[in-house]
């Protein structure tokens, strides 16, 4: 295949990114990330207390939505990109990671970030996780690297949860740990034995190790956790307006976005509507986390639109461990949505509850009724959550620090636009 000079330039030769798998096509994007449990055989002849057993294979039901195939080309064209600035032949690649000046007339590195939005239970961090490990192994072992000896071990990514303090020293604890576990290196095992650590240095140190084992991306989850919860009564006072989140130390969202800046370690945040809007509560951050597109997984809104009603329900709908399976239909459809509000999370343990329910009368069948007694028995605490999300009720969303909703209309509307645009489209 002819190259353009542009690709030949940053891709061709590079070590780094000659160790990646080759970009996937659509159709091998949609395949890497589904995953279809058995579908259920001889129903009647498994006793009914050994089912529970088999239907809880549908908690690894994943159907990936349009978005999340997108998410997995953008994570693959920040981590090449990332490595196209990040040559280890050349001599200013580690002039950059020795911290040294760079001269004039230079291909700098660009930040490269993107974002992934949406109410909890939507499966952010499933697609996240998902799409990281559709691209390879994450680490690649170089027994000889260039400039260095005894060869190297790449880092291609790295998923961090920010802790729930969201303080520098957890975080700073949090990526060493993570380092330890992809790596099994010991670098980090002096840091990690200290009761406190300095949270600055120890994030500063962290940076500097990833950066010299050429990190992909960095996958930050949970980024809410960085700021502050205001009390119940704040969140009801200020319902209908929209509500800011302060950060828990402005020196971890100082050490993010020079994360960003440097352009040396493309970065994924992912996180619920409050997090992400406060993120992105400045214009100069926005603009750092979008670079590389902003990503909202969205829940089932409508009973009859086709991802749910024509994709995710009848595949749903195979695994139904009864003698008498139920109609897959428009009423079951219309009445899962009221019960759950579209969250696929509440939608499977929905499915799983009525199942429960059903097993204990002596007809062997799944009825529209087990699907409303499961929503009040076992799923009874969701209740006034799933009312709240369904009816679009702020007051009644305050209840709930994640579902605080915010403005981020600007991103959604530029992306859409920009793919809606784009030649391939």
């Amino acid at each position: 295949m002819k190259r353009t000079p542009e690709t030949k330039s940053s891709y061709t030769d590079n070590l780094l990114i000659q160790s990646l798998s080759a970009t996937p096509t659509p159709k091998e994007v949609l395949q890497r990330l589904t995953y279809l449990p058995p579908v259920p055989r001889d129903v009647a002849g498994i006793p009914r207390h050994e089912r529970l057993h088999h239907l809880m294979q549908i908690r690894d039901l994943h159907l990936p939505s349009a978005i999340e195939c997108q998410l997995l080309q953008s994570i693959d064209l920040m981590i090449k990109q990332g490595y196209s600035y990040r040559d280890p032949r050349q001599a200013l690649t580690w002039t950059g990671i020795s911290g040294e000046a760079s001269a004039a007339g230079i291909r700098l590195p660009k930040a490269l970030s993107a974002a992934v939005e949406g109410l909890s239970g939507v499966g952010k961090t499933e697609a996240c996780l998902r799409c990281l490990h559709a691209l390879g192994p994450q680490v690649v072992v170089h027994d000889s690297f260039p400039k260095l000896v005894g060869g190297l071990a790449q880092v291609v990514w790295l998923s961090v949860e920010v802790p729930p303090s969201g303080r520098a020293s957890d975080l700073a604890r949090a990526l060493m740990n993570a380092w330890h576990a992809a790596t099994a290196s010991s670098r980090f095992d002096s840091a990690l034995s200290k009761d406190r650590l300095d949270g600055m240095k120890a994030l500063d140190e962290w940076r500097q190790v990833a950066t010299s084992h050429f990190l992909g991306i960095l996958h930050l989850d949970e980024i809410q956790n960085l700021f502050k919860i205001r009390s119940l009564k704040d969140r009801k006072s200020r319902a209908q307006a929209r509500l800011e989140l302060s950060i828990v130390e402005d020196q971890v969202l100082r050490w993010f976005l020079n994360l960003t800046n440097t352009g040396q370690i493309p970065v994924i945040v992912s996180g619920t509507p409050d997090g992400i809007g406060a993120l992105t509560k400045r214009l100069s951050t926005a603009q750092r986390i979008n670079t590389a597109g902003y990503h909202r997984l969205d829940r089932f809104t409508d009973p009859r639109e086709g991802s749910f009603r024509k994709i995710f329900l009848p595949v749903l709908g195979q695994y139904q461990y009864v003698a008498t399976p139920l109609p897959v239909d428009d009423a079951l459809a219309k009445l899962i949505i009221d019960l759950s509000a579209g969250i696929p999370r509440i939608v499977i343990a929905l499915w799983i509850g009525a199942h429960r329910v059903a097993f204990t009368r002596r007809d062997d069948d799944l009825r529209h009724g087990d699907f409303t007694t499961a929503a009040s028995t076992w799923l009874a605490p969701l209740q006034h959550a799933v009312k709240a999300i369904r009816e679009g009720n702020a007051a009644a969303m305050s209840r709930y620090e994640d579902l605080i909703q915010t403005d981020t209309s600007f991103w959604q509307d530029f992306w859409a636009k920009s793919i809606s645009s784009s030649p391939s489209a």
